[in-house]
């Protein structure tokens, strides 16, 4: 593994090779960017073929995983490539060089981060598997992460399974200090030195151990966690990045359980995780069944795959089919219907995806935390971490609503009608958010009515009176039936507080 002093040279190389993000993007163009996305690398070759600048050899060198010519190689990277083939970042032959570990840029909101890991895998459909310790790079599950977490600045943060270290350079952003764990040796080392890599080694404290071992008897003020989550039988080979060998989804539930001990009042711990769904029990039974007292609640079930896809997802991710030169076809075989029959006897009908969101909220009374299990695999808007903290807002807001509370429409709820042509009066009206988590929620005329009437104006009660008078029905049995109808509004995020 690289040593951290070879940290800033190596970023002193990229930048002077402009060696980011929108650099790449731009050399590259669109559609040999687009397919490098999907583990292509023909349409960059082609691009950066005839071009021996700084920029092009580092893409070929390190995003395509092809040999560059020494010369090339040495003049994008002065003075480094013995000490990087020593590191074993590289190495070096007859007249080339070659990458073993992966450096790429990563554009964020607050700026570009580099961020080192093992090699991705199958490039070009490649026949490749991928040891124990494997440290996994940049992830459609990390992006999720990325995009989950909470931004506002804080003083301690957690990076629980840090992995390379992304969550915790994206932390480092807006948190004073920065923990990161993890068991895997190999990723230690590769997260140290990203930190160092990023300029932030000054904020990321990175330690060896399970879990919330190494951070025993300490709090945080927001916990990030992408845990091996994977749901097996935690048996044979165990590939650190995703098994945590405990068997089904146990280490989800133990990190839920014991997250309230380690944050801080008003601390927040989000989740990216996978989660059993048991035969003839609703997912979110069995979910609620591990939310701490002591928290507010959001778990976003985004995705369920029956247990047939779910192994055969998993054992491609490993390299363990045909086609990815995992073995022979009846390895394969053997491993699925092992895996798939331990599913079956453990009453595995289909397995969730998705985002556990836990406040820690001081002073909540037995059974005044909220809480919300929400099935939701539609599109949301990107990131979502501002309106998991607009939700944890309207919740408090929701249970405070009464009769003498002002409300306001929110500005990006709009109506939509639909009935038989000509009609006087529309069969079906939706109130649908254009933002967020994109709700819709189908009302009547009366919750129409008073949604679009709520400009902080009239209290809740008195409108509700109003309309009932227009619509000639009773006020106080209106008020009995529709003020609950209203704090659900407000929970939902489709009214507010005048003034919030």
């Amino acid at each position: 593994m690289p040593s951290v002093s070879l940290a800033a040279p190596l970023r002193d190389a990229l930048l002077t090779a402009d060696f980011t993000y929108d650099a790449i993007s731009e050399l590259l163009g669109p559609e040999a960017h687009a397919a490098l996305s999907r583990n292509e690398t023909t349409p960059a070759l082609r691009r950066t073929a005839a071009d021996d600048g700084a920029l092009a050899t580092l893409v070929r060198l390190f995003l395509l995983q092809k040999a560059v010519p020494t010369a090339s190689a040495a003049r994008a990277l002065p003075g480094l490539l013995d000490r990087l083939a020593a590191a074993g970042a590289i190495v070096q032959s007859v007249g080339e060089v070659a990458a073993r570990l992966d450096v790429r840029p990563y554009a964020t909101e607050t700026g570009d981060l580099w961020v080192v890991s093992d090699l991705t895998p199958g490039l070009d459909g490649a026949a490749t598997s991928v040891t124990g310790d494997y440290v996994l790079g940049i992830s459609p599950a990390s992006s999720s992460l990325a995009q989950l977490t909470l931004r506002h600045d804080v003083g301690t943060a957690l990076d629980l399974g840090t992995g390379c270290g992304v969550q915790a350079l994206h932390l480092a952003t807006h948190s004073d200090q920065v923990v990161a764990t993890d068991v895997n040796q190999r990723a230690l080392a590769i997260a140290r030195f990203n930190a160092a890599l990023n300029d932030v080694e000054d904020k990321i404290d990175v330690r060896d151990g399970s879990f919330f071992a190494p951070v025993a008897g300490e709090r945080f003020d927001l916990v990030a966690t992408n845990p091996p989550f994977v749901i097996s039988p935690a048996t044979g080979e165990r590939l650190v990045y995703r098994d945590s060998g405990l068997p089904g989804d146990k280490v989800v539930e133990h990190i839920v359980r014991t997250a309230p001990d380690h944050l801080t009042d008003g601390g927040w711990c989000q989740v990216l995780a996978n989660w059993v769904i048991e035969r003839d029990r609703p997912w979110d039974e069995r979910l609620a069944t591990w939310l701490p007292d002591e928290c507010d609640a959001l778990v976003v079930q985004r995705e369920v795959l029956d247990p047939a896809s779910y192994v055969e997802l998993w054992l491609k991710d490993s390299g363990h089919h045909p086609a990815t030169g995992g073995g022979s076809a009846a390895v394969y075989v053997d491993r699925y219907d092992t895996w798939l029959s331990w599913l079956e006897d453990h009453g595995v009908a289909g397995i969730g995806f998705g985002w556990i969101n836990l406040r820690r909220r001081p002073g909540i009374t037995p059974g005044g935390h909220a809480r919300e299990l929400l099935e939701w695999p539609y599109d949301v808007e990107q990131p979502i971490a501002p309106a998991i903290a607009d939700w944890a807002d309207s919740a408090t807001a929701a249970a405070a609503v009464g009769p003498d509370s002002r409300l306001v429409l929110r500005p990006d709820v709009v109506q939509e009608t639909s009935g038989p042509v000509g009609a006087e009066d529309p069969a079906t009206i939706v109130l649908r958010q254009q933002r967020g988590f994109r709700r819709a929620r189908q009302v009547d005329t009366v919750t129409a009515a008073v949604a679009g009437a709520s400009d902080g104006e009239l209290a809740v009660g008195p409108l509700l009176d109003a309309v009932g008078e227009l619509l000639e029905k009773d006020p106080a049995s209106l008020r009995e039936v529709y003020l609950p109808e209203v704090r659900d509004m407000v929970a939902e995020g489709f009214l507010a507080p005048d003034g919030s």
